[in-house]
């Protein structure tokens, strides 16, 4: 099996959420833009097809006011186990792995990129760690919120 450590950044994190309540914030646009990007961005979701194949068009919306369109195309999907998608420009594979652990829900969270060169830009240009790390974040809060609902 290829070593893709260089191109890729990862994190993984345990829920206190069970895995359905978890599969519905990723799959339903009406959660998603309460959690989803960095800290201090906004979401607009234009498109969410949440099928293999399916299309997801969303514009990210910086604290700067600056926009940042993003379009993917989900390539796999296992309810309540796996999401795979195909991001682009810049180019990259998701892969969101779910494992319940009874009441919690671990997530394995990786982006993969073609090359380290690839890697190595979007995470100093973008804070591409630190991102994914503010979304874990903002979706342990949104979760937290969600479990009080219930």
């Amino acid at each position: 099996m290829e070593n893709t450590a260089d191109r890729s950044v990862r994190m993984t994190q345990t829920f206190q959420v069970p895995a359905q309540l978890m599969w519905k914030v990723w799959m339903q646009p009406e959660h998603i833009v309460n959690w989803w990007g960095p800290e201090g961005f906004t979401s607009t979701i234009h498109q969410m097809d949440f099928r293999e194949g399916g299309e997801w068009k969303l514009t990210l919306h910086g604290p700067d006011g600056v926009n940042y369109p993003n379009r993917s195309l989900f390539k796999e999907i296992v309810p309540y186990e796996k999401i795979v998608f195909e991001h682009f420009n810049p180019h990259f594979i998701t892969t969101v792995l779910l494992v319940s652990e009874g009441e919690a829900t671990n997530i394995d969270w990786t982006l993969l990129f073609d090359t380290a060169e690839m890697r190595d830009i979007v995470v100093k240009a973008h804070k591409a760690e630190e991102g994914q790390k503010q979304n874990f974040e903002k979706l342990d809060k949104y979760l937290a919120t969600l479990k009080s609902k219930i």
